[in-house]
């Protein structure tokens, strides 16, 4: 009930208006946050690569109505991706559909992304669409499939969330089509009627996808982002029966959250990217962030509270 709770409140107008004025909120979401500028974003990646670990900016925000306002979110990845090629980050980039224009159109959502995906194929950097909640499912994997197939970026992935109940079946699809995926449990408020409401059923669902999907022949390779320790042994121990090569697996944590095990997996020679999130709009993140763990919700209160 609580981290329904919460995700209610991560799309909340009223609460977000609220959360955003509390000085409190703001510090504490820079546990989560590398920052709200580029600057802030460079220097906490080249601080984890520095450490052995690849990175995965995220460049905050989503819903955008306008146009105009999509152009500016075009630029500023834009700008991104030129800083990662001039600095000489080991990163990549991930965006959000709705924050490229989808919520307004398909094509003007597309050539957005293309136009981010053009300059990051250039400098052989990365791209993943996030997975937003499950009523764009149909259209991100769409997307994902035409600029992979038609318009050649090799250097494109997506997301699947293993609580919902279609996950198993994209994901065989998907590894037929040796795609690169980036493997999660979901955070998004969902109905019982697209994803399993118990931890137990997602925890399952999740270990049996990756499994499967470790099986597929290359190109398929696996983005495993979790921080559930069973999870995480479970692939650890397929990983070693299977031997698979690095260029086939990597591990994906979340900037602030078991950085001690994001340290170790990368010292046992495991490929670790850690998924950098920064810029202003960060409420709809800090607050899920929130919801998924009792203790980022714990941490929040007794930092609130000055204890």
């Amino acid at each position: 009930m609580l981290r329904r709770l919460l995700l209610y409140l991560s799309g909340a107008g009223w609460a977000r208006k609220m959360v955003t004025k509390w000085g409190i909120a703001r510090r504490v979401s820079q546990r989560f946050i590398a920052g709200e500028v580029l600057d802030d974003a460079m220097r906490a990646s080249l601080a984890l690569n520095h450490k052995g670990l690849l990175v995965s900016l995220d460049y905050l925000g989503e819903s955008v109505n306008s146009e105009a306002d999509t152009a500016e979110v075009v630029k500023n990845y834009r700008a991104l991706v030129n800083r990662i090629a001039q600095d000489g980050v080991q990163a990549g980039v991930s965006v959000k559909l709705t924050h490229l224009g989808l919520d307004i159109s398909e094509d003007l959502c597309m050539t957005n992304l293309r136009h981010i995906l053009a300059d990051a194929k250039a400098h052989a950097i990365p791209v993943t669409i996030d997975m937003e909640s499950s009523g764009y499912v149909d259209q991100t994997l769409r997307i994902y499939r035409t600029l992979r197939d038609e318009y050649g970026f090799d250097n494109l992935g997506t997301v699947i969330q293993a609580y919902l109940y279609r996950s198993k079946d994209d994901m065989n699809a998907l590894a037929e089509e040796g795609a690169t995926i980036r493997l999660c449990k979901g955070a998004y408020l969902e109905p019982a009627a697209v994803a399993f409401p118990s931890k137990a059923d997602v925890d399952r669902q999740f270990i049996q996808i990756m499994t499967d999907f470790l099986d597929a022949p290359p190109p398929a390779r696996l983005q495993i982002a979790s921080h559930d320790e069973q999870i995480i042994s479970a692939a650890e121990s397929v990983i070693k029966s299977k031997a698979l090569p690095p260029e086939r697996y990597e591990f994906q944590m979340l900037y602030g959250i078991r950085s001690q095990r994001q340290d170790a997996l990368a010292a046992a020679g495991y490929p670790v990217r850690v998924y950098v999130p920064f810029g202003e709009a960060w409420y709809p993140y800090f607050m899920r962030r929130l919801a998924e763990r009792p203790a980022n919700l714990w941490f929040f209160i007794r930092s609130f509270f000055g204890r």
